[in-house]
């Protein structure tokens, strides 16, 4: 879904830009949400505000004619998250985005590191730079496993050179908008992990929007079944060899990356909840408790119990976002170290991710719990707004199916096994 698009480029700039969009989709999100529709009006705004390109460097190589924000992954961090708190499958949408136009970086290898990280495409170039020339919108995965065991696709030689790429993969976001398909298969043969960058619109591409999601129903999730789809060398990204351990460890952080950013996610889930409900509960006559007490500047006495509770409710976003924070702050550091980095400082920074994962997910799903009790009783904030009176269901469904898709106990269990033994045997590539 290529369109033109502007550039955000002054800092000052993209975050107000950033907050602008935030603002516009907050007005009809209940709308769109009960809808479910496909995301190409959300695309659209995403394109037209520049924010695709985001992570893209400032001064790419003129011959592609377009250019980036040149923004750090805290910067992309923070956007995902202010959007996200107006609408959730949006962030997640962009999230994907910014992860998988980082693809080529992690898989093209430096001069003398061939055996450590694989090998990139003989012509394509630099992903990113190429995505914001184009104005594409990316989507796929480059996790050697698809969910639930099962196969994923698969390539075969073709006879003319490159690759027939056949199979099916679920995807998490933009099946149906996307403007190109970034794709791991394993090669026929070897077992190696190839990535690849596919056409949609190729016939022999089919996607299978998913139909009826709890939550998260625009992000654009979906199956897409590839028959015999040509693809030529031009068009792998990279190849990855079978023996993780005999991939780089900057390589590595490309899984990393994803999961930062759908941190931040679950992060803007909880605070715009979280702000929604202050906003009604500052509004909305509150029910009779059994103690009253004054409210400082303010006529109305004020329930106890709910200063209580939001009180409880701020602190644990707090927490989380302080986690998160962390943690971005230290994979920005190791995107910064590039090939230079070592095994066992991706160890530390896996370990920092897991633990921001694992705080802001219990903190999403119990603060969009709460807020339906705190609010309860109050009247619909917008038409058609659902369950927890103003449409604040939305927040809990998102928040549950956005965090459905982690195993919070093995992350703690990592985060143990490193913080006892300082090991990073189980924090592999698809941690």
């Amino acid at each position: 879904m290529s369109t033109q698009q502007t550039t955000p480029r002054d800092d000052t700039l993209w975050r107000r830009v950033v907050r602008e969009l935030a603002d516009d989709l907050a007005v009809d999100a209940h709308a769109r949400d009960r809808a479910g529709k496909a995301p190409g009006d959300e695309v659209e705004r995403l394109q037209e505000a520049g924010l695709p390109a985001f992570l893209t460097a400032a001064d790419p190589d003129p011959a592609l004619g377009g250019g980036g924000h040149g923004a750090d992954l805290r910067t992309a961090c923070s956007a995902v998250r202010e959007l996200s708190a107006a609408d959730s499958s949006v962030g997640e949408l962009l999230a994907h985005h910014y992860a998988l136009s980082w693809t080529s970086r992690f898989l093209a290898a430096p001069a003398g590191l061939p055996a450590l990280a694989g090998r990139a495409g003989e012509t394509f170039p630099r992903l990113d730079a190429r995505t914001a020339a184009e104005g594409w919108l990316l989507a796929g995965s480059t996790e050697p496993r698809p969910p639930g065991g099962a196969a994923g696709p698969t390539l075969t030689r073709a006879d003319r050179g490159g690759w027939l790429l056949d199979g099916r993969r679920a995807f998490d976001s933009a099946v149906t908008v996307a403007d190109r398909l970034v794709v791991a298969a394993r090669a026929a043969g070897t077992g190696d992990l190839v990535v690849v960058l596919v056409d949609p619109a190729h016939p022999g591409v089919f996607t299978e929007p998913a139909a009826d999601r709890v939550g998260q129903r625009l992000a654009g999730a979906g199956t897409v079944v590839f028959e015999h789809v040509p693809v030529p060398r031009s068009r792998v990204l990279g190849t990855l060899p079978a023996d993780e351990h005999a991939v780089a460890p900057f390589t590595t952080l490309a899984p990393l990356v994803l999961r930062l950013l759908l941190v931040h996610v679950a992060l803007g889930i909880a605070e715009g909840a979280l702000a929604e409900a202050r906003d009604v509960s500052r509004t909305a006559p509150a029910p009779e408790p059994a103690a009253r007490v004054p409210a400082p500047e303010q006529d109305q006495p004020v329930d106890p119990y709910l200063l209580l509770s939001y009180g409880e409710l701020a602190t644990a976003v707090h927490t989380a976002a302080a986690v998160a924070e962390r943690a971005a702050d230290a994979l920005a550091g190791g995107l910064r170290a590039g090939w230079t980095l070592g095994f066992d400082e991706r160890a530390d920074l896996a370990v920092l991710v897991a633990a921001a994962e694992t705080v802001t997910g219990r903190t999403a799903v119990q603060v969009t719990t709460r807020i339906l009790e705190l609010v309860e009783g109050a009247p619909p904030a917008a038409p058609g707004a659902g369950g927890g009176g103003p449409g604040l269901d939305r927040f809990w469904r998102d928040a549950r199916a956005l965090t459905a898709r982690t195993r919070p106990a093995h992350r703690l269990r990592d985060i143990g096994d490193h913080y006892l033994h300082h090991g990073h045997t189980r924090l592999a590539r698809s941690a």
